[in-house]
């Protein structure tokens, strides 16, 4: 089974389009979403083509192969506009073989992990930079952001299939780190 793994597209209908064109060209069975679907944030800046109702109608089109996790921009107005589950505030994932605790990473994250196993997968977004870690116990994951990548990374995502996730920036398709789980 491929996954892909995304956070972060802030209501940006141009990164959103870009991110299920590649779901789509790279035959993703599922996509995971860390949050901040919908709306911006008053930190961040419009990102390019900001559209939430746009966004929200495309994924909804996608409803059946997305898992979601709340991010600290969602609310429940954003809920009414989603065709799937987007308010919990973390899931536990079981991606062939791998345990993944999934979530946005505002409240547990990679300086305050949640109560975790041994040897699980700690996926975030939140932060807008990607990053994989290898800590006592866990392993952090972040895939970065779609729409506003922060610290000068790429508009990036990340693929898991056949125990390797991937870094991927959203625009060359460059695979730029990987790691085997």
């Amino acid at each position: 089974m491929r996954w892909m793994i995304a956070s972060d597209i802030h209501g940006s209908n141009y990164y959103c389009e870009m991110l299920i064109r590649k779901f789509n060209e790279m035959k993703a069975d599922k996509l995971i979403l860390l949050g901040d679907i919908l709306y911006h944030g008053p930190r961040n800046d419009l990102p390019k083509d900001y559209a939430p109702k746009k966004v929200a109608a495309l994924l909804n089109e996608y409803a059946d192969k997305i898992l979601c996790v709340r991010g600290n921009c969602e609310a429940e107005v954003d809920q009414m506009m989603l065709d799937f589950p987007a308010l919990g505030d973390y899931a536990y994932l079981y991606l062939d073989g791998v345990t993944v605790y999934a979530t946005h990473g505002h409240h547990a994250g990679e300086d305050a992990p949640p109560p975790i196993r041994n040897h699980e997968i700690l996926m975030c977004g939140h932060t807008h930079v990607p990053k994989c870690a290898e800590h006592e116990g866990f392993v952090y994951i972040n895939p970065g952001s779609v729409s506003i990548p922060k610290e000068g990374s790429a508009h990036s995502f990340i693929t898991f299939s056949e125990g390797v996730f991937r870094w991927i920036d959203l625009e060359t398709n460059e695979i730029y780190k990987e790691y085997r789980a």
